[in-house]
């Protein structure tokens, strides 16, 4: 059976996640009721990730296995003509029959979204988080630069969650932008814990406000203490940009680089 590669954006302000639930609209419950709409056979659409309630993605990457007469671009096609609004397929090609979205994910770009005017703006509310008190920026990518590397990430970890190992490595962990306008929080890593990014950023702007060290990262991951660490970020800022694969480079997806 032929399977199918698709990279797919959604504004998640309206969608209760990711996965599938009964009685609750999803983003993969969505990408599924169109595959039967378009080829009248039930497919399971499997993600890269499940982004959690009210999280965006630029980027997600899936993979779906069905049988259709329909070329690649004519099932994209297709699959838009019947999608809700709030999610689209950008892109969709056959891949090798090996290929899932998310084992075979090398790293995953996250941005979080910062306004930082004076007022508030309404063509930014439902995808960044107004941040009204100033900040020290510089604090708090003094913050963020000792959190690049390989650690365990328990003090960022969602209470109540359980994985395997909380070992991850970030390769960048940067903010871009200057106070005033718009701010991106970007994180890049091999992988992330349930809730790791908002609970990072959340941790950036108490930094920025003085209310712990800008040199205190390695202090706080080595606490391995989710309660030392800063309060969850809302989920409307955070937009899940990008999924890398070995052989799926990014610019195949038909997306712009990541800024700075």
């Amino acid at each position: 059976m032929p399977n199918h590669r698709l990279v797919v954006e959604y504004d998640g302000t309206d969608f209760e996640g990711w996965q599938r639930q009964p009685g609750a609209r999803t983003v993969q419950g969505a990408l599924e009721a169109a595959f039967l709409h378009v080829t009248g056979v039930t497919t399971d659409v499997h993600g890269a990730g499940r982004t959690d309630t009210g999280v965006h993605a630029e980027g997600q990457v899936a993979h779906a296995r069905v049988e259709t007469r329909l070329a690649a671009e004519a099932l994209r096609r297709a699959l838009n003509g019947v999608l809700p609004r709030d999610v689209a397929v950008p892109a969709l090609e056959v891949a090798p029959d090996a290929f899932h979205a998310r084992r075979g994910a090398r790293s995953k770009l996250y941005r979080y979204r910062l306004w930082t005017g004076a007022t508030r703006s309404p063509l930014r509310e439902r995808t960044s988080l107004w941040v009204r008190a100033p900040r020290d920026l510089a604090a708090m990518r003094s913050f963020a630069c000792g959190l690049v590397g390989r650690h365990d990430f328990t003090s960022f970890q969602a209470a109540g969650s359980s994985t395997p190992s909380t070992v991850r490595t970030l390769s960048r962990c940067e903010i871009l932008g200057r106070w005033g306008g718009d701010v991106a929080v970007e994180l890049e890593g091999d992988g992330f814990l349930r809730h790791m990014v908002r609970n990072v950023v959340g941790t950036l702007l108490e930094v920025g406000r003085g209310r712990l060290d800008a040199a205190g990262a390695s202090a706080l991951l080595a606490a391995r203490d989710r309660r030392l660490a800063g309060p969850t970020a809302p989920a409307r800022g955070l937009c899940l940009v990008r999924v890398d694969y070995a052989d799926f480079p990014a610019e195949s997806k038909g997306l712009d680089p990541p800024a700075g």
